[in-house]
Order: C-alpha cells, then sequence, then structure tokens
C-alpha cells in the first residue's frame, strides 16, 4: 500500500505529466487549423502537397498521441480522488469542455481526409474562425481548474 508521501508525490509526478501533455496537445491543435488556413490558400500543387504531408505528420504523429497520454493521465489523477472530482460542479463543467476539445480534435480530423482528398470547399477565412476555437476552450479549462469558480 501507498503512504500518504507516496500517494502526494505519485499524483504530483502524474499532474506533471498531464500537464506536459496538455501543453504538447495544444500546441498541435493551435498549429493544425493554421496549416488549413494556409493550404486553404494555397494555389500550386507542389505547396499542398506538402501541407498534406505537414497536417498527417503533425495530427498522427503529435496530435493524436498527444490527446491520448492527456487523456490517460488525467483519468489516472481522477481515480486518486474521485469523490471529490466528481462531486465538485467545476471538475463536470471542465470534463464537458474537455469532451468538446475532442470532439474538435476528431473534426480536424475529418478535415484533413477532406485536404488530402482535395475536396476542401471552405475558404481561408473559415479556417481563421475555426482556429480560434480551443483559444476559448483553454481560457475556460484554465479557469475552472484554477479559479474554480463553482
Amino acid at each position: 500500500m501507498f503512504s500518504s508521501m507516496d500517494v502526494s508525490a505519485y499524483y504530483l509526478w502524474l499532474k506533471a505529466f498531464h500537464i506536459i501533455a496538455i501543453v504538447t496537445w495544444f500546441a498541435a491543435i493551435f498549429y493544425l487549423p493554421r496549416l488549413f488556413v494556409y493550404h486553404a490558400s494555397s494555389d500550386d500543387a507542389i505547396s499542398q502537397a506538402r501541407f498534406k504531408i505537414m497536417e498527417r505528420k503533425l495530427y498522427r504523429g503529435i496530435m493524436t498521441p498527444s490527446m491520448i497520454v492527456v487523456v490517460v493521465l488525467g483519468v489516472a489523477l481522477l481515480t486518486i480522488n474521485p469523490n471529490y472530482y466528481f462531486s465538485a460542479a467545476w471538475m463536470h463543467a471542465k470534463l464537458t469542455l474537455v469532451a468538446v476539445l475532442i470532439a474538435y480534435h476528431f473534426y480536424c480530423g475529418h478535415l484533413l481526409v477532406i485536404f488530402r482528398d482535395d475536396n476542401n470547399q471552405r475558404s481561408h477565412v473559415f479556417y481563421r474562425w475555426f482556429n480560434e476555437i480551443p483559444v476559448l476552450l483553454l481560457i475556460a479549462i484554465v479557469i475552472l481548474v484554477v479559479v474554480k469558480p463553482f
């Protein structure tokens, strides 16, 4: 069995790696839609082919693995004190926003396929606005976790 010191250290290590994974995931989730902006603006085949490679590698090599680590470590953190976390309204709101962020992630994967298949019908302006969604989610999630307003 773990002593209270062991659980505390375990929790802090999990939390540290969870935050590192969050930073990595958000870096990718901010950059991929920006690539979509540039891809939607490009006219030549060479640029479009380059963006397809960059988008695929970012999504599959960084963004998705980071999301998986975030979720796994987040679940591990929740299991340390589930009674507290699941009774806190701020955590329910945060988990709802995380679910929205995961849906956003998979929608980015859908857009990746649309670009891959040369079926994009949207302008760079759409992707500029689309790129702002994770910023709003990040702000709300951080406020919920740090301030715990309810």
